[in-house]
């Protein structure tokens, strides 16, 4: 496991506030496929900022949350893939580029992005994929159900901006 160059082993505050605006904050349950509100318990429930509701936690959440709540469900969410970014990368990173690299895998799932050309050519940029370069391995991610979606394209945009360039919409 590599550190930052600071020694940090969590998202920044600054990437965390990139996170919670690419999320957004529902303080009610909704279908993540449609964005409708939900009132039972669906596959995709998700409240807060972009928690997966289990069928086991719906009484618990059913109802809503607090914008305090919302953060505190952030945090203990993000370990996971903060732990797969930090076992996954094989280099130094910067804290920007952990940042977008923690977006990156919150958004697509820890066992796709630990399998990613994108990890592959952060840890070796003559790593074989099927893409010429970094740029084209991140936004590979932005297409859902065989179509580019604009929604997932800018935020590719955004994660690639804060690992390239540390700039933070």
């Amino acid at each position: 496991m590599h550190e930052h160059f600071d020694g940090a082993k969590a998202l920044s505050q600054a990437g965390l506030a990139w996170l919670q605006k690419a999320e957004g904050l529902r303080l009610a349950p909704y279908d993540d496929q449609t964005g409708k509100p939900c009132r039972q318990w669906v596959a995709g429930a998700t409240i807060g900022y972009g928690h997966l509701i289990s069928r086991e936690q719906w009484p618990q959440y059913c109802h809503g949350i607090s914008q305090g709540q919302a953060g505190q469900l952030l945090q203990q969410d993000l370990r996971p893939f903060e732990k797969t970014v930090l076992a996954g990368v094989r280099r130094a990173l910067r804290p920007h580029q952990f940042d977008a690299l923690v977006g990156l895998c919150f958004n697509i799932g820890g066992k796709a992005f630990a399998s990613s050309s994108v990890l592959k050519l952060v840890n070796d940029p003559a790593a074989p994929t099927p893409y010429p370069d970094l740029e084209a391995a991140w936004k590979a991610w932005s297409r859902s159900q065989g179509k580019t979606m604009p929604g997932l394209l800018r935020r590719r945009s955004e994660e690639l901006a804060i690992y390239l360039h540390a700039r933070y919409p």
